[in-house]
């Protein structure tokens, strides 16, 4: 799948094999954080915002696979409990 972006005004051809992943939202995720961070300081070019966007959004990632990992370890550890009050 083809898709035509914009992010900081430029306008991007990207490609890609996942048909469930909306590009046009994850293009405006990138676009907002680029423009978040030359907000706070005139003196990044465009390379360094795209590699402080990128930071941020993988610490973020990160922080939310965390949090569902954890999640998901009191899950299990909850189903085990029902499943030995059902035995």
């Amino acid at each position: 799948m083809k898709v035509q972006i914009t992010i900081r005004g430029r306008r991007y051809t990207v490609k890609s094999d996942d048909d469930d992943v909306d590009l046009q939202s994850v293009a405006a995720r990138v676009d907002a954080r680029m423009s978040e961070m030359a907000s706070r300081s005139s003196t990044f070019d465009e390379y360094t915002l795209a590699l402080l966007a990128a930071l941020n959004i993988a610490s973020e990632h990160e922080r939310f696979k965390r949090a569902l990992d954890r999640d998901l370890g009191e899950l299990d550890r909850e189903l085990a409990s029902t499943a030995v009050l059902l035995e």
